[in-house]
């Protein structure tokens, strides 16, 4: 596996080879450093902890500081661990967009945006119980019945009902790298990427 932190800043398009029109988002990926190596000697597994963005040492506690400066590191804001991490890096090393290729297939991992408290309509694309003739008046956008009566006598487990919807960790595969700008630490990647403007993203591509 290899994989990088991101941070979303927007959409745009941009005219391809062929001179069809290309929509993307654009993340500034990287550079991530190398936070901690782990390894099966002494943790049981192999992984390589990143962490992205600096951040001023005020803003962090003892446990985060003294993580920090066990490693050498200035303290980052965002931090991952990959397992099974394909580049041989050590504690330190940087990591940019460079280790991804303009055509490959990687997923994209954010937190989708908050949608509040929404009913089963928008929630769950319902239809509403039925016309506003015959009767109705407000039961436009109702649930309908959520159960029996006399047996079960109770709401199932699972049943779709109005609730909060979004702010959910959602992970989109096969999205292609459409474009790579590597002085300005850009990726755009082909179509819409969960979450806002400003959210952090984590681009990984699974070796086969």
């Amino acid at each position: 596996m290899k994989g990088i932190i991101g941070k979303k800043l927007g959409m745009t398009h941009f005219y391809g080879e062929e001179g069809k029109l290309i929509s993307c988002t654009v993340i500034e990926a990287g550079p991530c450093v190398v936070v901690q190596k782990k390894t099966d000697d002494t943790d049981g597994y192999n992984a390589v902890q990143l962490g992205f963005e600096e951040l001023k040492e005020v803003r962090t506690n003892k446990a985060q500081t003294g993580h920090f400066k066990k490693s050498g590191a200035k303290p980052m804001r965002k931090i991952k661990e990959f397992r099974n991490f394909d580049l041989d890096k050590n504690v330190g090393d940087n990591i940019t967009v460079d280790i991804f290729e303009e055509g490959e297939k990687v997923s994209v991992v954010s937190t989708s945006k908050g949608k509040g408290f929404q009913g089963v309509v928008k929630r769950h694309n319902f239809s509403g119980v039925g016309m506003r003739t015959h009767g109705q008046h407000d039961r436009h956008r109702a649930p309908g019945s959520i159960g029996q009566s006399s047996y079960p006598a109770r709401v199932f487990k699972g049943l779709r009902m109005a609730g909060r919807m979004g702010n959910e960790t959602v992970k989109q595969r096969n999205l292609k790298v459409a474009k790579i700008i590597s002085d300005k630490n850009l990726i755009l990647i082909n179509g819409s990427v969960p979450g806002s403007k400003g959210s952090y993203v984590i681009i990984e591509k699974k070796s086969k």
